[in-house]
């Protein structure tokens, strides 16, 4: 582990080196760098694969205020030119998948490619938000407490051993840790109707099991996509797909990294 200083945080990161083309990987809310473990090891023999912790989340050195995804991917820009990387595959996971995006639209000449894992460019679903907002409330009242965070595993893994290593990490967390991060997911923008300006190669990667971002929504992603040839499917994937089905969702990735 290291760490950058970058846009006022103290971003903490993994770098496996190397000379293969470099991968930077940004995980789900309430995540942290860790959740790319599986990923690392299957790519590191063929890549430089960069992962990292976003504002609020793992070991980053995070500064309270408010932000917003634009932030992140300047995060993950900036993060990139203290590595000396001029060019890079961004990817991520919901959240990571968010910043991915508008890293694309910030600074296309420095994105070769995106991997797009369970995301979207839309907003959160006005239907669902009230209920996310009580999860968050109840948080910052009296912390991950075992109905809420068996809740929130459910809607992000779904795995009963997955879900207790990641509880347990909550735990850990401050409880303010649900703040600022939170309002950036629940406030984002729609970046739906730009999407048409980003030209690179795209992978959609989705779980056909995940109850937190739809199927439908990775579709409409997709298609919106110059460079994206249809949706990667993994089957029973959840939300996390990436760790409930590490095999399936590495195959796919490969073979996309090693096309480019």
């Amino acid at each position: 582990m290291a760490f950058a200083e970058v846009n006022g945080q103290r971003i903490a990161y993994d770098d496996t080196g190397g000379e293969g083309p470099p991968l930077i990987l940004a995980h789900g809310f309430l995540m942290d760098r860790e959740m790319f473990a599986p990923q690392v090891q299957a790519l590191a023999p063929e890549f430089r694969v960069i992962t990292w912790d976003e504002r609020g989340f793992g070991e980053t050195g995070f500064d309270g205020a408010p932000f917003t995804y634009w932030d992140s991917a300047a995060d993950c820009l900036e993060l990139l030119d203290h590595l000396g990387i001029e060019r890079a595959i961004v990817g991520g996971m919901s959240q990571g998948g968010f910043l991915s995006l508008r890293a694309a639209l910030t600074a296309p000449e420095r994105v070769q490619a995106l991997v797009l894992i369970d995301t979207q460019a839309g907003t959160e679903d006005p239907k669902r938000l009230p209920a996310y907002r009580q999860m968050q409330r109840t948080w910052l009242d009296v912390g991950p407490v075992d109905e809420l965070a068996q809740a929130i595993a459910g809607l992000i893994l779904g795995d009963p051993v997955l879900n207790e290593h990641w509880i347990a990490k909550w735990r850990d967390l401050p409880r303010d840790s649900m703040r600022e991060p939170g309002e950036c997911l629940f406030e984002r923008d729609d970046v739906t109707g730009r999407l048409g300006e980003i030209t690179c190669p795209a992978l959609v990667i989705h779980g056909t099991a995940d109850v937190s971002i739809e199927m439908a929504l990775a579709e409409k992603l997709s298609a919106g996509l110059a460079g994206s040839e249809g949706v990667a499917r993994i089957e029973g994937g959840t939300h996390a797909a990436n760790l409930t089905h590490p095999d399936e969702v590495n195959r796919v990735l490969l073979e996309f990294l090693r096309d480019l």
